[in-house]
């Protein structure tokens, strides 16, 4: 069957395929997914690390006097000649005493400060935490698999119908210029009185008829090449064009595997299901992990300057004025309203979910295999019987035309006979897709659709 000539842009199957591959806005999501559940896996490695904060305040409180530190008590004790113990030890001490009392209100009090914290036990939250991230960047990567395959088959699909679109289109153009014929040569028979005028308006309504269909089926033609760009990722092009062929149903091709020990391994959205329920019984764990402590190393430097005015800083001195300090941190809760209870609950409650998501695909998949398995009978039995029909119409149309050249047949009866070889090439065709489409179809049911 001769396709129409191609004008502006044209690709080929393969043209198509490599484009959306690169194109399609579904791929280019799932891909960005990936990205992200990578970041996740990173983020989970990440709590297992020091955290290091750094903190710096300023504060301004009004209201206040100076403080001073007199060393009342220190003098007094001098003066007053008391013992070594009172003038050393406790005259000093008091008076530090006071003036650190005093010195809380300075009227500008600033500090800055870096924490350090470890996590040294969380009931096991980080080390899950991690796996539970990696289980869901390979979740991610089988997505990006599974979405590549459905818009390979999206676009072979529609490939497909577009060849058949373009092929009908010309066999549609070439029978109306037929049956253009056969209207001219029954006018002129029925001027001559060979025909009658039933035979015109016979001619005429098929005529229309082919006319209706062939506008329809350019429409047709239109809306699926706008369909195959958008499934590309591409805008649209009003000249665009695809060229190419249709499976060969007689080229022997291998039937699918239905095995459904082989389709639990193969289908993507089993094995999805079975990352997403490994993720699950995860996150069981770390919701009881509410039940236990954590323990926190904390360790920290931190400058503190208390003044009277804010220009008045003191020079950071490790020994003077800046804070040293290490600790570790035990915290475990005993009571929190049963949030953590009702937690486990929902977690093994979504595992569940899940389990029966999974039992359900199963039986699903059982389903729509054997359907596709039925399609695919059908449409080999169609294949069959318009194969008859186009060698029928073949060998019809052969002896019309030898019948013709002798005067035996009439030219009416000879430009039927072709009409009759055009249309069941055009069935036949029809079936060549309809085989195609359920081949493809048990294809992707049963998980060998690459």
């Amino acid at each position: 069957m001769a396709l129409p000539a191609l004008a502006g842009q044209a690709y080929t199957r393969e043209d198509a395929l490599k484009i959306a591959m690169e194109k399609s806005t579904t791929i280019k999501s799932a891909e960005e997914e990936l990205v992200s559940a990578n970041s996740q896996v990173d983020a989970g490695y990440g709590n297992a690390m020091p955290s290091i904060d750094l903190s710096a305040g300023i504060t301004r409180i009004f209201g206040l006097d100076d403080v001073e530190n007199s060393h009342d008590l220190t003098n007094a004790a001098e003066n007053m000649g008391g013992s070594d113990f009172d003038k050393q030890v406790m005259a000093p001490a008091v008076d530090g005493l006071i003036y650190g009392m005093k010195s809380q209100g300075y009227r500008w009090q600033s500090s800055v400060g870096l924490t350090a914290t470890q996590i040294l036990y969380a009931q096991g939250k980080v080390g899950t935490g991690i796996d539970i991230a990696k289980i869901y960047r390979r979740l991610k990567e089988v997505n990006l698999e599974n979405v590549k395959a459905t818009v390979k088959y999206n676009v072979e699909t529609a490939f497909d119908q577009l060849i058949y679109l373009d092929s009908a289109v010309a066999i549609l153009e070439a029978s109306i210029a037929q049956t253009q014929q056969h209207i001219d040569y029954v006018n002129g028979a029925v001027e001559s009185g060979l025909a009658s005028e039933l035979d015109q308006i016979r001619a005429q309504l098929q005529l229309d008829q082919l006319k209706s269909e062939l506008e329809k089926t350019k429409k047709n033609q239109i809306l699926a090449r706008n369909a195959l760009l958008n499934t590309m990722g591409m805008d649209w092009e009003a000249d665009v064009q695809f060229k190419g062929e249709l499976r060969d149903p007689n080229s022997n091709l291998p039937y699918p595997d239905t095995a459904m020990a082989n389709v639990k391994k193969r289908r993507k959205e089993l094995v999805m299901l079975d990352q997403s329920e490994e993720m699950l019984n995860k996150n069981i764990s770390i919701e009881e992990g509410g039940y236990k402590p954590t323990i926190v190393l904390v360790g920290g430097l931190k400058y503190s300057n208390n003044k009277n005015e804010i220009q008045q800083w003191d020079a950071p001195d490790w020994d003077k004025n800046i804070n040293k300090y290490v600790g570790l941190n035990l915290t475990m809760n005993l009571f929190n309203g049963m949030k953590t209870k009702e937690a486990v609950v929902q977690a093994k409650s979504k595992l569940r979910d899940t389990q029966i998501q999974k039992e359900t695909a199963e039986r699903g998949f059982r389903m729509q295999i054997e359907s596709c398995a039925n399609t695919l009978e059908d449409a080999v039995r169609q294949l069959e019987l318009q194969k008859r029909q186009v060698d029928l119409a073949n060998r019809n149309y052969e002896l019309t035309e030898a019948s013709y050249k002798v005067g035996k047949s009439t030219q009416l009866d000879y430009l039927d006979a072709s009409m009759t070889l055009r249309t069941t090439k055009l069935k036949y065709m029809e079936a060549v897709l309809n085989w195609n489409n359920a081949y493809n179809a048990l294809l992707q049911a049963t998980g060998e659709y690459q």
